[in-house]
């Protein structure tokens, strides 16, 4: 008897899976009619491509996200991406500067020089949290900017090293500290930004994304600045023309990337906006 009404009536248990409401896809189909019955309805391209999308998306995106967070990631690679081909070039240079694969270069003499290097931009690190480290949240955007400007001066440092031999120690040791300001400024900012785009508590977990999304910026950016580096060996002017055509490209990104941000908290300067219209019209701004 009661298996006849299970032949009549059977029951059905469906899966569902997806990052939203709206992004829903059957996975599978579990029927009881009398006998169990598991029909999966996954393609198998399309669960290799969600799995791979899972390794550099948050959970439950994009609605666990705010809708600058696309518009900004995208800008944030494209200039990490020249970020790191440019690393390339200037890390040719400095080499070259320290003296490696010439007879004349000692190994303590370039060891030396390169814990001076590491030094200055230790301590430059320190001061610089220290006199600067309470503004960081509060001026986001204008201290990424400052920090990626920065970060594009120390790469200019490390370029200009071979051309002035007798300075080297104080060029290189210029463009560390420099690198140590975005050092301290972009990983600040960074763990601002990571608040402001999660809605759903998630910051630990778009923060492991971004940090894969920039390792695979990594990969890519070290892969063509090595190729790049090879075409342009033994000619400055091509080497030159590279690098401030990526710096420029770079800084636009950067502007881009700060502009798609939509900030909802107020600093002493979206304050100072918003009581100067005040002032003025006697009433609050419309959004």
């Amino acid at each position: 008897m009661e298996a006849s009404k299970m032949t009549k009536h059977p029951l059905i248990i469906e899966e569902w899976n997806g990052s939203s409401s709206t992004k829903l896809f059957k996975t599978a189909t579990i029927t009881f009619s009398p006998s169990l019955q598991i029909q999966r309805s996954v393609n198998g391209f399309n669960h290799v491509w969600r799995r791979f999308l899972d390794a550099f998306v948050p959970e439950g995106f994009p609605g666990s996200v705010t809708p600058d967070y696309v518009p900004f990631q995208v800008w944030d690679s494209l200039q990490g991406l020249s970020t790191y081909i440019r690393t390339m070039l200037s890390t040719q240079a400095l080499l070259s500067a320290i003296g490696v694969g010439e007879k004349s270069a000692t190994i303590i003499g370039a060891t030396f020089q390169w814990f001076l290097r590491d030094l200055t931009g230790m301590l430059g690190g320190i001061l610089f949290t220290l006199y600067q480290g309470s503004n960081l949240d509060s001026n986001a955007k204008m201290w990424r900017l400052v920090a990626d400007l920065m970060n594009d001066l120390g790469m200019l440092m490390d370029l200009l090293s071979p051309l002035f031999p007798s300075a080297f120690i104080f060029i290189v040791c210029l463009g560390s500290l420099s690198r140590s300001f975005t050092s301290v400024a972009s990983g600040a900012t960074r763990a601002a930004l990571t608040q402001h785009f999660a809605l759903q508590n998630n910051a630990a977990d778009i923060a492991a994304k971004e940090g894969s999304q920039e390792t695979m910026a990594t990969m890519i950016g070290m892969a063509l600045g090595m190729l790049l580096a090879r075409i342009t060996t033994g000619n400055p002017v091509a080497i030159w023309f590279s690098f401030l055509s990526l710096t420029m490209f770079h800084m636009y990104a950067n502007y881009k990337a700060v502009r798609c941000l939509t900030l909802d908290s107020l600093n002493f300067e979206r304050s100072s906006i918003l009581l100067q219209h005040f002032i003025e019209s006697g009433q609050g701004p419309t959004f």
